[in-house]
């Protein structure tokens, strides 16, 4: 009868190797959306603080790092959600995740034209992001109109896609200033009339 090999055990990655993967993956999106996507992967390194030799471990390829940084941003998005909920007025939730969301936008802009570029393109990265965020606006809104502070007849959709609009103009350069003013307008807009 012959046995199974088990699989050894995957360890958990030491801390430090964390926080230098954490370092990279924030100097990658500070310098992505500085510069573009094609800044090189030393000045990322540098910037991060490590060697180009740690980038390379935890990012082979621009493309991984391109990767890494938009899950980021969108594991951001997902915990900010409950996190707002939690610690937050509902208005207040909803409006700080509107202002993350955009951020979020900011990023997946930078990093699309480069991901365009890789076999099979972007698809795969982005097929679970559009129901998460769904699901995060629509159960931030609900809760803002059961507290009475939004109208009843406001379409989570709808200030999603006021906001893919104002992204929509990337090629102007304050966009995500006018993103996070309309943000702020969408807020006031649909406010209840007490």
């Amino acid at each position: 009868m012959a046995t199974k090999k088990s699989q050894p055990a995957r360890r958990k990655p030491r801390s430090d190797a964390q926080q230098n993967r954490a370092r990279i993956l924030e100097a990658a999106k500070k310098a992505f959306s500085r510069s573009g996507a094609l800044t090189s992967m030393d000045a990322v390194a540098r910037r991060a603080g490590v060697g180009a030799g740690t980038l390379y471990r935890h990012f082979p390829t621009r493309e991984a790092l391109l990767e890494a940084v938009y899950r980021t941003e969108l594991e951001k998005l997902a915990a900010a959600e409950h996190e707002f909920a939690a610690t937050l007025p509902p208005v207040d939730a909803l409006r700080a995740w509107m202002l993350l969301f955009v951020e979020y936008i900011a990023a997946k802009q930078i990093i699309l034209p480069a991901l365009n570029m890789v076999p099979g393109g972007p698809a795969k990265i982005f097929q679970n992001s559009g129901s998460l965020i769904t699901g995060a606006i629509e159960s931030l809104v609900q809760r803002a109109v059961q507290s009475g502070e939004i109208r009843a007849d406001i379409a989570p959709m709808d200030l999603l896609r006021a906001l893919y609009g104002v992204s929509s103009v990337a090629a102007v350069p304050d966009w995500p200033q006018s993103a996070r003013r309309l943000v702020d307008i969408l807020i006031q807009g649909s406010r209840s009339m007490k």
